[in-house]
């Protein structure tokens, strides 16, 4: 073996055998530099074990093996120089092959846990927004000039509308709607005369929310249909329900 130092990467894969593992582990404890490498990549195979992890490519072993396979294995110690010189090239391979390895296997968890962190992000995100909804709902009801107007849907549920011109915002409670296939969307608009304006779409195939709506004020009513999912620009299809404003 000319350099020892290279097996760290091999040894931490453990792709030596007993007789490299024995002699690498004696290697350690005087050497500060290769303890020093282990205990980073040992640390750095702790961290792709955790619960953001997701599995190597599935031809990394077989692509790791198959490189192990092609260099010719010699004891240490033995043959030839040119032999050693074979051995010497050999731990430099299986040590970019190991580093290889452990790259890989890094990048998997890294892409892993960057996606995980994206969804960390998105959820906050909602929830911030969610909370933001929350108080501006509070806010409406908590108004004086506060009207509360309620009509039934034709085919059974009801739309009950909170407004406030004061703060040209209202809330609007759609309840207990005839179920809808999850390609449409129960669509609200806000009427003035027979002009609809869009003002808020439910999440497809949802037959029941509360959503906020602004720019009531001068308004007549708010209209209730079903649309394509992502709502249209204008109705295209007759209102379940009108409710007036005043």
């Amino acid at each position: 073996m000319n350099d020892i130092h290279t097996l760290a990467g091999a040894y931490v894969l453990d792709a030596v055998d007993d007789i490299e593992r024995a002699a690498f582990a004696r290697h350690l404890a005087d050497c500060p530099s290769c303890a020093g490498e282990v205990a980073e990549l040992l640390e750095t195979a702790a961290r792709l074990a955790d619960g953001t992890w997701s599995v190597p490519p599935p031809r990394l072993r077989t692509d790791v093996l198959a490189q192990v396979s092609r260099t010719r294995q010699v004891r240490p110690g033995g043959g030839s120089g040119r032999d050693r010189r074979t051995a010497g090239s050999r731990w430099r391979t299986l040590s970019v092959a190991a580093v290889a390895a452990v790259v890989l296997a890094a990048g998997a968890g890294a892409v892993t846990w960057t996606v995980a962190q994206q969804r960390v992000r998105d959820e906050r995100v909602a929830t911030a927004a969610a909370r933001a909804e929350t108080e501006r709902i509070r806010t409406v009801l908590a108004q004086p000039d506060l009207a509360v107007q309620r009509r039934g849907l034709s085919g059974g549920g009801r739309l009950t509308v909170f407004s406030s011109p004061g703060q040209d915002s209202g809330v609007a409670l759609l309840a207990d709607a005839p179920p809808i296939p999850a390609d449409r969307a129960y669509q609200l608009w806000l009427m003035d005369g027979e002009t609809a304006r869009p003002a808020n779409v439910l999440p497809a195939g949802v037959n029941g929310d509360t959503v906020v709506l602004t720019g009531v004020r001068g308004r007549s009513a708010v209209a209730v249909t079903v649309e394509p999912a992502g709502g249209s620009a204008q109705p295209s299809t007759s209102p379940l329900a009108i409710v007036p404003l005043t």
